[in-house]
């Protein structure tokens, strides 16, 4: 596999990374339901100029496949980072560190019952393996610390939102389109922004101004328009289930970009739990051989 592929995954984690702390600012400076909708609404204005020319032309396509596009729009866009930013008001950042590692093992799964895609050894392991290594980050290495968190409504919204991105990633896989990829983008945006526009209306409606104004831009355009992208080709390249491996680079990419930004210096139990995550990754990524594959019958 040329590792090419592997660069729209890990540009798509990178930036979502820094969005992780995006969410938890917007906590008190922007309604949920606000950020949800406009960061939508500004990707929209952003593509529609070179967008809408093109789903013009494929109309009829997308007339014909609109029930697909707009699941998606809601699973991927909709549901999973709206419900973010309403579970960053009742539980914790590392609470949601932890649930949106779940993504790559509920992958997994869900492409085992969807798609009848068999496990494979890497991905199994290789998941597993990455995952505690983002309990030794989050727990600060002693993973048996996150057993005291207290249990909040957020946390429940969290796994929900998880088991939605999932659920994204293997339905794409699964429906192939037949559209560019930008126009399955530009229609996802419409019906992302047609799905949030009633919790919007419903309120709190909080006005756009010099506090919230960067986290609705951060939001909009690269957490929005360029991550959406990336993870979309690297789904059609290395497939659902590898890609969502590299969520698990989340809590190593937060901890660099605290490193050098806000001067945050790097622990032990940094470099342990980074050593897993990405071990977990290569293992993922080598070891592709199914699960349960029977040896030839040399009889």
């Amino acid at each position: 596999m040329p590792l090419l592929y592997f660069l729209p995954p890990l540009g798509a984690v990178l930036i979502w990374s820094g969005n992780m702390t995006i969410n938890q600012l917007t906590v008190g400076t922007i309604a949920p339901s606000s950020i949800a909708f406009l960061r939508w609404v500004l990707a929209l204005a952003v593509l529609t100029p070179f967008l809408l020319p093109a789903a013009w032309r494929h109309r009829h396509a997308i007339r014909r496949e609109w029930v697909k596009l707009a699941t998606l729009g809601l699973l991927g866009m909709g549901l999973w980072q709206g419900l973010a930013y309403v579970a960053a008001e009742t539980t914790s950042a590392t609470n949601m560190g932890i649930l949106a590692a779940m993504v790559p093992l509920l992958t997994v799964l869900l492409s085992a019952l969807i798609l009848r895609e068999a496990p494979s050894l890497g991905g199994t392991l290789g998941g597993l393996i990455a995952l505690g290594g983002v309990l030794v980050l989050l727990g600060r290495g002693d993973p048996l610390s996150l057993l005291e968190l207290q249990v909040a409504l957020g946390d429940l919204l969290m796994v929900i939102a998880a088991t939605c991105y999932a659920l994204y990633g293997v339905m794409l896989k699964r429906w192939p389109l037949g559209l560019p990829p930008w126009v399955v983008l530009y229609a996802q945006v419409v019906f992302a922004v047609l799905f949030l526009l009633p919790p919007y209306l419903m309120g709190p409606m909080t006005p756009v101004d010099g506090q919230n104004a960067w986290l609705i831009l951060y939001a909009g355009i690269p957490a929005s328009i360029v991550t959406t992208f990336l993870w979309m080709r690297a789904i059609r390249q290395i497939g659902a289930s590898q890609a969502s491996i590299f969520i698990n680079l989340m809590p190593l990419f937060s901890a660099l970009i605290a490193m050098a930004f806000l001067g945050e210096r790097i622990a032990p139990f940094h470099l342990l739990g980074g050593a897993l995550v990405l071990a977990g990754v290569i293992m993922a990524q080598t070891l592709t051989q199914p699960l349960g594959r029977k040896s030839p019958n040399l009889s």
